[in-house]
């Protein structure tokens, strides 16, 4: 799977060319499944806001780019309905765009749902994360950021990629979130992991990895 991981969705050209090469076709030939879940697990995140984020309303640009088509996919009501139903929606999907919220809530029910288990099959597809739909792929989010607490405990998300993601850096929502912070969270960690604010996003292509960026970032190797 093709992994372009935002703070805060398409905000700026240089992202929106990233998604658009990834695709490998034009916006308005792909249809999409919006994944919502993340949110419903943070205290900050309310239904008004996943309304917001489904309905092209928010100020992260996800939903509203121009699909040829936007699909609901809910995670928690997945496992009720059976992957019969619900795996060919995934594979006939051309990108998964991923609300923020809760990391660890968000990769609690892609294992339930069984979705992680499908991605690495998925080499075609393009997830478009956003904030903790961005950090559910890496292999820890810090203490900083544990809200939700998984039934296993920890800091552990998927750890589809080697590095982690300290999100938000200079948001006015979020004045916790400098890059002194993100220093120390780096030390906590013992992997990779990038600092970046809204205009920043980072792709991964098979074992490449590159930062799409307007805006500052920070790479710690601790």
């Amino acid at each position: 799977m093709k992994l372009l991981l935002t703070d805060s969705g398409v905000k700026n050209a240089s992202i929106h060319a990233a998604l658009v090469e990834m695709l490998d076709k034009p916006i308005s030939e792909c249809s999409v499944l919006a994944i919502p879940t993340a949110g419903y697990g943070h205290p900050m995140v309310n239904p008004t806001m996943a309304y917001r984020f489904l309905t092209g309303q928010d100020s992260n640009p996800m939903v509203e780019l121009g699909w040829k088509s936007v699909g609901v996919l809910e995670l928690t009501a997945l496992p009720s309905v059976g992957k019969d139903r619900w795996v060919p929606w995934v594979l006939e999907a051309d990108a998964f765009l991923v609300n923020g919220g809760d990391a660890l809530y968000l990769a609690h029910w892609m294992r339930e749902s069984g979705l992680a288990d499908l991605l690495p099959t998925l080499s075609d597809k393009v997830w478009v994360g956003l904030s903790g739909g961005s950090m559910v792929m890496t292999p820890r989010i810090g203490s900083d950021f544990v809200g939700w607490k998984p039934p296993s405990g920890g800091d552990e998300a998927l750890g589809l990629v080697d590095f982690s993601i300290f999100p938000h850096v200079g948001s006015p929502g979020c004045p916790d979130n400098t890059m002194q912070a993100a220093e120390k969270w780096a030390e906590e960690i013992g992997n990779p992991g990038y600092a970046i604010g809204e205009n920043t996003a980072i792709r991964v292509v098979g074992n490449t990895v590159e930062v799409v960026s307007e805006g500052d970032w920070k790479l710690f190797n601790y």
